[in-house]
């Protein structure tokens, strides 16, 4: 009988313990929120896309915001095209939908076309702002789109003004400002294979 009392003191001290453990980390928890969260009412300067946060693995910081803001450049070739803000050339892909919005490219695709991500802290110039908007991914992440149509980088675009996308596969073009395809000038070479 004594070893029985003394079993059910040990149970409920033991369960003491982790009532108050719990308590104190669900406290911690709820005190961590707000300071986390005041950000969040701050309006970002694009309208469309910029409600959802940035896709996770997305580098952080302004390399994150420049990489999901958009603008306008004048290319030698193509004229006006869309660029991100660090001055990467951005590409559509035809196998894409605009109405509704919806990305094709997954996997490897996605690897040598990275999708171009939403960030809240994105900027937008020289592109109507009614324009951009969002679509959700195959793999829940958030995607900025341009009259619907889904934007993203090219791998082999090395460095900040390269074209190497426009023409691949004959189904990646560089996106105008009105998220149409753009057109050369004059006729270019199309960009090597990866064209999925």
């Amino acid at each position: 009988m004594h070893a029985l009392r003394r079993t059910a003191a040990f149970t409920a001290a033991a369960a003491a313990v982790v009532l108050f453990a719990t308590a104190c980390d669900s406290d911690t928890d709820t005190a961590a929120a707000p300071a986390s969260s005041p950000s969040a009412p701050a309006a970002p300067a694009t309208t469309g896309a910029t409600g959802a946060p940035a896709t996770t693995g997305a580098p952080s910081g302004n390399q994150a915001a420049l990489k999901g803001s958009l603008a306008t450049v004048t290319s030698p070739q193509f004229g006006p095209i869309v660029v991100d803000g660090l001055n990467y050339t951005l590409y559509r892909f035809d196998k894409d939908t605009a109405q509704p919005s919806a990305s094709h490219c997954n996997d490897a695709c996605a690897v040598k076309w990275p999708p171009v991500p939403v960030s809240e802290q994105a900027t937008v110039k020289g592109v109507d702002a009614k324009l951009v908007g969002s679509v959700t991914r195959a793999d829940g992440t958030k995607q900025l789109t341009l009259n619907g149509w889904p934007l993203y980088r090219f791998a082999d675009d090395k460095a900040p003004g390269e074209t190497k996308g426009q023409g691949v596969g004959g189904t990646w073009f560089i996106s105008t400002p009105e998220g149409g395809k753009a057109q050369a000038a004059a006729a270019q070479p199309t960009g090597g294979g990866s064209g999925y």
